[in-house]
């Protein structure tokens, strides 16, 4: 089974920015679907950025214009660059292999306003 460790989180003013890293073990990156989740307390985990297998993307409405996802199939690593951050960016983000329903174990990022 694949392992994901997130890392990259932390405590950043509005308007700030962050990346997060997701390293992946294993032989399969490169044939995966990666995605980032997060989860806000007393919420719902939502899916917030999708890159396929030929990096491909996608987001979600309320981080479109402010992140960008992105992989690099020879360091088995994806990341998020999260720029103009608010406070409602806070939550734990989830690194996620989606084709094989692997989950790493999060990083907190949390926003000041």
């Amino acid at each position: 089974q694949a392992q994901l460790v997130e890392s990259g989180g932390g405590l950043v003013q509005a308007g700030g920015s962050l990346r997060l890293s997701c390293v992946a073990s294993g032989s399969s990156f490169s044939i995966s679907v990666m995605g980032w989740y997060r989860q806000a307390p007393g919420k719902q985990r939502e899916l917030v950025a999708v890159t396929g297998v030929r990096s491909s993307t996608s987001y979600a409405d309320s981080v479109k214009g402010r992140f960008i996802i992105s992989r690099d199939n020879d360091k088995n690593t994806v990341y998020l660059q999260m720029n103009s951050l608010k406070p409602e960016d806070s939550a734990v983000y989830y690194c996620s292999d989606m084709t094989r329903s692997y989950w790493g174990q999060g990083t907190q990022v949390t926003v000041s306003s």
